[in-house]
């Protein structure tokens, strides 16, 4: 029987979900399960203003799929329902979430342990970090939304390579190609992702969601079919006490502290964009 589970706490308006399945951390159904009750859980906290996804240990991020699960699903008909549907929905919350995320890689990301980290908005890297998606070896490929979300990364080029030779690249590598965003020294990524954290959990949510809706709508939208929507996020954010405190503090020379905004229901006002 398949192993694996997620942990989540709250802290200073960061919330942290660590992957745990020793000792890489793979992607199992337990896992996946664990891990979309725990993005429900920062989606509906109004605590929680940013989202940090780490590994435990000092191993792996996550090392990808958990083998031992393949010989259940390799009959036509079974890895759809059985593993992929519910995985790749899992997935998509956590690239959909109205929050920040940044994964924070303390160890390899193979498979789909990169594409979890692809899912999250910025990604920091310990810099001795190998990332891959290398599941051709396998006879198969990314089917978590790994050709999709690194193409739009990268560019189809680098991500048909990538994909094709199933060869790691180095955690610089991924920095001067636009995959990784943040290098950091070894056994810090986690700190440094939780910094980051802590400064953008100090914005203005709604500011927020609305800037991550409309850049993650981009790629495939044009500014003019997207204007309305941006209009719609602006009446919403100008009628917030967001930027009533943010207009407050400026005249007074002041940091703002913002009290944060339920996303859900500005999102509702706005036209149920995020």
């Amino acid at each position: 029987m398949s192993t694996g589970t997620t942990t989540y706490s709250v802290d200073n308006g960061v919330a942290v979900i660590e992957l745990v399945n020793p000792p890489f951390n793979v992607v199992s159904l337990p896992l996946t399960a664990s891990l979309d009750e725990h993005l429900n859980a920062a989606a509906t906290d109004p605590e929680v203003r940013v989202l940090v996804v780490t590994g435990a240990g000092d191993r792996a991020f996550c090392a990808g799929s958990d083998i031992s699960e393949f010989d259940t699903f390799m009959q036509p008909g079974r890895v759809v329902e059985g593993k992929l549907r519910p995985q790749n929905a899992t997935f998509s919350k956590l690239e959909q979430l109205p929050k920040p995320t940044i994964a924070a890689l303390n160890g390899l990301a193979f498979g789909g342990g990169l594409e979890i980290a692809m899912c999250c908005d910025l990604i920091v890297a310990d810099e001795s970090v190998k990332v891959a998606l290398p599941e051709t070896r396998l006879g198969v490929f990314p089917s978590s939304g790994g050709p999709v979300r690194l193409a739009r990364r990268i560019g189809p080029g680098p991500a048909k390579r990538m994909i094709f030779t199933a060869e790691p690249i180095s955690a610089r590598t991924g920095s001067e190609i636009g995959l990784i965003d943040e290098l950091v020294p070894d056994g810090t990524a986690r700190a440094a992702a939780l910094k980051l954290a802590v400064t953008i959990a100090a914005g203005p949510a709604l500011g927020l969601a609305a800037a991550k809706d409309l850049i993650d709508r981009s790629h495939n939208r044009s500014w003019d079919s997207l204007k309305e929507d941006s209009f719609s996020w602006s009446d919403a954010a100008f009628s917030s006490a967001d930027c009533a405190e943010g207009v407050r503090a400026f005249r007074a020379k002041e940091r703002p502290v913002f009290a944060g905004t339920s996303i859900p229901a500005v999102a509702a006002a706005a036209g149920e964009l995020a």
